[in-house]
């Protein structure tokens, strides 16, 4: 009687095949490595080397040898250029001016975004998505193209708004004294609106209608509604729009830079802190100097984003 042996069964996940949880978690490391590779390598050369760059040249400062006929030459100074910005009265009141004029700007801006959006909360789905796509208009074209937009509504000599006040027998003067700041917040906030309310009006959303029915089955109105339920879930939103919006006025250029052509009376060089810097260097030639107030603008700008996050958050938990 013949009997027939099968072959041993060899397991394919015996323990001398499977690979250790060390060896595991190093691929695994690896394999996130090169994943963040492109953002680590775009990160280095749009962010860290420009600053490094900077730092460096805010270290040196060009000088003219002699009685100043002579060339001039680049000497390493250290940080002299940024103890003579700690000192610029011109740098830093276009700072306070700047801030100011946000903090009431911003306050408009969201405000009108936070009310937009609670009525579209309410509106039919369709009607919701004719509205945000009619309001997001603005803040799609790019800012070159509706600032002259807008220079040309407030230009002296060919401003239909101009006309329609001549004809009504009203003298309307867009840059004089306050108004300057006035023109500026309308242009700026007809800007962001539309894209703020995006973002407070996506959170809304995504809140529980449950939270609604709750409300109104206690006798809340729909104001109520919106004041005591739908405005305290949406606060990390609103802090957040805060927060990039204090950090856009403080890189605030382009706007008045062109709003200059038509108002060079009320709109100076060192009207906001980037147009005292871009002033000192394709104007006065100093690099150097605007190099180290361009440092100096990021760490106060950083300074007080985390400040205003800080502040905002404490008072709303």
């Amino acid at each position: 009687m013949s009997t027939q042996t099968r072959p041993p069964e060899v397991a394919t996940d015996s323990p001398a095949r499977r690979p250790s949880p060390r060896r595991a978690g190093r691929q695994g490391a690896y394999k996130g490595v090169l994943f963040t590779v492109p953002f680590l390598v775009g990160f280095l050369v749009t962010y860290v080397l420009p600053i490094g760059y900077a730092f460096g040249q805010s270290l040196y400062e060009k000088r003219s040898s002699g009685l100043g006929f002579g060339p001039t030459r680049t000497v390493y100074t250290g940080f002299e250029n940024f103890a003579s910005v700690l000192g610029d009265t011109a740098f830093w009141s276009s700072m306070l001016r700047t801030l100011l004029f946000g903090s009431v700007q911003i306050t408009v801006m969201l405000g009108i975004s936070l009310l937009l959006a609670l009525l579209l909360d309410g509106v039919a789905a369709r009607a919701v998505r004719f509205f945000r796509a009619a309001l997001l208009i603005p803040y799609v074209v790019p800012a070159v193209v509706s600032t002259v937009m807008w220079l040309f509504l407030y230009s002296p000599t060919g401003s239909p708004l101009l006309d329609l006040a001549h004809r009504a027998g009203t003298d309307v003067d867009f840059f004089g004294g306050l108004n300057t700041y006035l023109s500026l917040g309308n242009l700026l906030t007809w800007q962001g609106i539309g894209f703020n309310m995006i973002l407070i009006s996506a959170s809304l959303q995504a809140l529980p209608r449950e939270l609604y029915e709750a409300a109104r089955l206690d006798g809340a109105k729909e104001w109520r509604i919106a004041w005591s339920v739908k405005i305290p879930n949406i606060t990390g939103i609103l802090v957040l729009t805060g927060m990039f919006s204090l950090i856009g006025r403080l890189q605030l250029f382009t706007e008045p830079l062109m709003l200059r052509q038509i108002a060079p009376e009320s709109i100076n060089t060192d009207f906001t802190p980037m147009m005292e810097i871009y002033d000192k260097a394709f104007k006065a030639g100093n690099y150097q100097y605007a190099a180290a107030e361009s440092l100096v603008l990021a760490v106060v700008t950083g300074i007080l984003a985390f400040v205003f996050h800080r502040v905002t958050n404490r008072k709303m938990s």
